[in-house]
């Protein structure tokens, strides 16, 4: 998440230069009402009502930050192809599908006088979504419902895919980056962290088994969403089962155990990401079982033995690098993420670390559910 500003808010009348870029999609009827829609820090997205004779409808418009996704037609050529190969698995259940609008020219986007890109889906009724896993159900829910956007893209190759962010989950590079960072001590904060520096170095030789097993062959390359939070699943309002799965940004060639490793860091406890009171920070191992629940039961059709293995070492994985990512952040004086005060990246990875630490200590325990599921 950027430090760029980007958001745009109105109230009351609809500006005439978003009027302008949206009626460019092959939508009937009158723009009636948007407004900012959701809590994303990437892109501008609007909810918009459109009317006419046969009654109203909902649809999602987003403004695409190019600052982030440097290529937003390669993006969006990936979403097309997803949703394309999703549409035609549908099977039993309420498991929905992103339907993207098209402009009335026929492509996928719409620019705007100032060259930004715009898209539009249609808005996915009878639904809700989550910041935070509040319940083991919830979490449940989440896995199971990444298992199955998962389970359908199997035979879909992911080498076809543009990626969208180079080396977003190559934990290695990951790692270079914060030692560049701690050896050009842009901020001069290195000598405050070096606690956090060492408990970083400290795991370094074990931060490699998913790139090398991708690299051998050992562990199979899959279509993965890479940002499983809970936000990015629509959830049924009535019976909380999971209906969609959005923000397919980031959709591309990788490991499932990045996918399963996002859900553990985000899904299993019950503490903010830059949480100050490190005592509330630790996996909860019945939203763990919840999850695997979900997740396993849905993905042990496909999933390869490495994988099943190496699931305990998922939530590890991710939760080292988004702290390692925060850490390098702090160092070179916070020009990536966004903070809202000045040690946020500081608790951010003092959160992070925790977990690890945590996750450490239980892993054992976390091989006896996977077991229990698998």
């Amino acid at each position: 998440m950027t430090r760029e500003l980007f958001a745009r808010t109105f109230s009351g009348m609809v500006p005439d230069d978003i009027k302008n870029v949206l009626a460019g999609f092959a939508i009937a009827g009158d723009l009636v009402d948007c407004t900012p829609y959701g809590n994303g820090h990437i892109h501008d997205t609007y909810a918009a009502t459109y009317r006419d004779g046969n009654g109203s409808r909902r649809f999602i418009h987003q403004r695409l930050n190019h600052h982030v996704f440097k290529d937003p037609v390669g993006m969006m050529r990936n979403i097309v192809r997803v949703c394309e190969h999703l549409a035609g698995k549908l099977d039993s259940g309420p498991q929905q599908v992103l339907e993207i609008v098209k402009a009335r020219n026929g492509d996928t986007m719409c620019r705007d006088a100032s060259g930004y890109y715009w898209r539009t889906y249609v808005f996915v009724e009878n639904t809700e979504y989550h910041d935070f896993v509040q319940t083991p159900a919830q979490a449940e829910a989440a896995g199971f419902a990444f298992a199955r956007f998962q389970r359908m893209l199997v035979d879909l190759d992911a080498n076809d895919l543009n990626e969208t962010i180079p080396g977003f989950h190559h934990t290695p590079s990951r790692m270079a980056a914060l030692e560049s960072a701690v050896a050009a001590d842009t901020a001069g904060r290195v000598a405050q962290c070096g606690d956090e520096i060492n408990f970083a170095l400290a795991r370094k030789e074990r931060i490699r088994i998913v790139t090398d097993g991708l690299e051998s062959g050992e562990i199979p390359v899959r279509v993965t969403h890479n940002d499983t939070k809970i936000n990015n699943v629509l959830l049924d309002v009535e019976t909380g089962a999971g209906v969609c799965v959005i923000d397919l940004d980031t959709v591309m060639a990788g490991s499932l155990l990045y996918d399963f490793g996002e859900l553990v860091r985000t899904s299993t406890g019950d503490f903010a990401e830059n949480e100050k009171d490190l005592g509330k920070v630790s996996l909860d191992l019945e939203r763990y079982e919840a999850l695997v629940r979900g997740y396993v039961g849905e993905a042990k059709s496909f999933l390869q033995p490495r994988e099943i293995e190496l699931l305990p070492h998922a939530g590890f994985l991710m939760t080292f690098e988004n702290g390692i990512r925060f850490l390098a952040d702090y160092l070179n004086g916070d020009t990536y993420y966004k903070i809202h005060y000045a040690e946020e990246n500081l608790d951010r990875t003092h959160t992070q670390f925790r977990l690890v630490r945590d996750i450490e200590e239980k892993v054992d325990q976390l091989g006896a559910i996977v077991d229990r599921h698998a």
